[in-house]
C-alpha cells in the first residue's frame, strides 16, 4: 500500500558535482567521442607496425607529441615519433611500442626483435585507444533511471555535462508529540524525556538521500498539534512520532482528519511497532502521512520497514529495501503466535557461517538494543521457536558487515 502511494517526484537540474547517489530521469546522450581521437596508452614510439615485420629495426625519431599536442605532420613509412600517453596518435602511425622495448640511440631509436624479456611482437593497434573505444558521439552514455555513483560522475565530467537532470530529494516533515518532552538541552526532571525520536528520524532520512525539516515538539493540545502539523503540509511526507494511538492524549489522528487526511491503515502485526499509521491526503493534494509509534525502537523500525522504502522509491530508485542474508541462530528464541518479531541481532562469522545472536533486552524503549544491532532477525508472525542451530533471514542494517577485512583481492 505505501509503495503504491511513493511515486517517484518529479525533476530538477542540479550541479553534476553534487549529484552524487542522485537518479537521472533522462538518458545522457554523449555529444562528443572518448577518446576524441586515436591516441597512445604509453609512452613510447608511435610507428607503422608493419616497419617492424622483417625484425630488428632502427628508425629516426623525427619529431615529439607530448599530451595535449598534435603531430605536426604525417609519419612517413620508416620514421617513428617520441609520443607520450594520451597524445594523438600521428597520421600514418597504427601503433606505439613502449619506452621500454625499445633503445633510444641520439636521434634514433632501435627496436629489437623482442622486449628484454619475452617475445615481442608489434601488430596494428598495439598500445593505442580508439576514438570512442570508451563513448562514442550519439552514444547513451547513462541511461534514465541510473544511481550516479563516482564513476558516473566522471562521465558526466568527460562528456562536458556540468549540471544534470535528476529526482528531485524527498522533503520530509519530522514531528515530535508529548507534554513529557524536551530538546537536549533542556530539563529533564520530574519525569520529562529528551525526544530523542526526532534526532533518529531525521538522520534516517538524510541516510537515503531525503532532506528532514523539524517541526519541533508539539504539546498535547489539538490546537498545537494542527499548527504544526499545516506547516508541513508541503513536504513530500509527513512524518510524526507518538500521538497515534487511543490514548485520552493521543490527538494526532483526529487532527489529521481534520486536515483532510484519510488513514489507509492503522496498526500492523509486527513487534516492536504496532500502533502504525498510513495515510495520504485527499486527492493526493498533501504528502505521504506516517504515524510512527513514540517508543525509540519501535519508531526506527517502523521507519525502516515502511517510510526508507517510501522515500527511495520518492527519489527514483528501484532496489529500496535491505540486504537479506540467511543466518543460523545462535540461541533459543521464543514468543506468541500473530505478530511477525523483528529481533535485533549482532552477527559473528564462523567460517562460512554467519551467527546471529540477540542484542538482550527487546524492549520497544530500549534503544542501546538497535546502537548494538547489526541487523534485524525476522521472527515469522505465526511461529513461536526458533531454536539454536535453526536458519533464519536478516534484513543487514549494518552494510559493513559484508566488507572483507583484508585486501580485496
Amino acid at each position: 500500500m505505501v509503495l503504491e502511494a511513493a511515486r517517484p517526484l518529479g525533476s530538477e537540474t542540479v550541479p553534476s558535482a553534487e549529484a552524487l547517489g542522485r537518479v537521472l530521469t533522462a538518458s545522457v546522450v554523449s555529444g562528443r567521442s572518448l577518446p576524441p581521437d586515436d591516441n597512445s596508452a604509453m609512452d613510447g614510439y608511435a610507428l607503422r607496425a608493419a616497419d617492424l615485420a622483417a625484425g630488428p629495426v632502427e628508425l629516426p625519431v623525427v619529431y615529439e607529441v607530448p599530451a595535449g599536442a598534435r603531430a605536426p605532420r604525417p609519419l612517413a613509412s620508416g620514421e617513428a615519433a617520441r609520443i607520450l600517453t594520451g597524445a594523438p596518435l600521428p597520421s600514418g602511425a597504427d601503433a606505439v611500442v613502449r619506452q621500454e622495448d625499445a633503445e633510444r640511440i641520439g636521434e634514433r631509436v632501435r627496436i629489437p626483435a623482442g622486449p628484454l624479456s619475452g617475445e615481442f611482437v608489434c601488430r596494428s593497434g598495439e598500445n593505442v585507444r580508439r576514438t570512442g573505444e570508451d563513448v562514442a558521439a550519439g552514444d547513451t552514455a547513462l541511461e534514465d533511471g541510473c544511481r550516479l555513483g563516482p564513476a558516473q560522475l566522471g562521465m558526466l565530467a568527460s562528456l562536458g555535462r556540468t549540471t544534470v537532470a535528476v529526482h528531485a530529494r524527498p522533503l520530509v516533515a519530522l514531528l515530535s508529540g508529548g507534554d513529557e518532552l524536551v530538546e537536549p538541552d533542556g530539563d529533564v526532571s520530574g519525569g520529562r524525556i529528551v525526544s530523542s525520536n526526532s534526532y533518529t528520524l531525521a538522520a534516517a532520512c538524510r541516510e537515503v538521500g531525503a532532506e528532514a525539516r523539524y517541526l519541533g515538539i508539539a504539546r498535547d493540545e489539538p490546537a498545537d498539534i494542527e499548527h504544526r502539523l499545516r506547516t508541513g503540509l508541503r513536504c513530500d511526507a509527513l512524518v510524526t512520532s507518538a500521538g497515534v494511538s487511543v490514548g485520552d492524549h493521543d490527538h494526532v489522528r483526529g487532527v489529521l482528519q481534520k486536515l483532510g487526511c484519510r488513514l489507509l491503515c492503522f496498526g500492523v502485526r509486527m513487534k516492536p511497532g504496532y500502533p502504525f499509521v498510513f495515510g495520504r491526503f485527499e486527492e493526493g493534494a498533501g504528502p505521504l502521512l506516517f504515524g510512527l509509534p513514540g517508543n525509540p525502537v519501535s519508531a526506527l523500525v517502523t521507519f525502516e520497514q515502511f517510510v526508507r522504502p517510501a522515500l527511495l522509491a520518492m527519489a527514483g530508485h528501484t532496489t529500496l529495501h535491505r540486504p537479506r542474508i540467511s543466518v543460523t541462530v545462535a540461541e533459543t528464541l521464543t514468543k506468541k503466535a500473530g505478530r511477525l518479531h523483528f529481533v535485533r541481532v549482532r552477527l559473528e562469522r564462523c567460517g562460512r557461517e554467519v551467527r546471529a545472536r540477540s542484542t538482550g533486552n527487546q524492549s520497544s524503549g530500549v534503544l542501546r538494543s538497535m546502537t548494538e544491532a547489526q541487523g534485524l532477525l525476522i521472527f515469522p508472525a505465526e511461529a513461536t521457536r526458533l531454536a539454536a542451530g535453526e536458519q533464519a533471514e536478516v534484513q543487514l542494517l549494518d552494510e559493513s558487515f559484508l566488507a572483507w577485512h583484508g585486501p580485496g583481492f
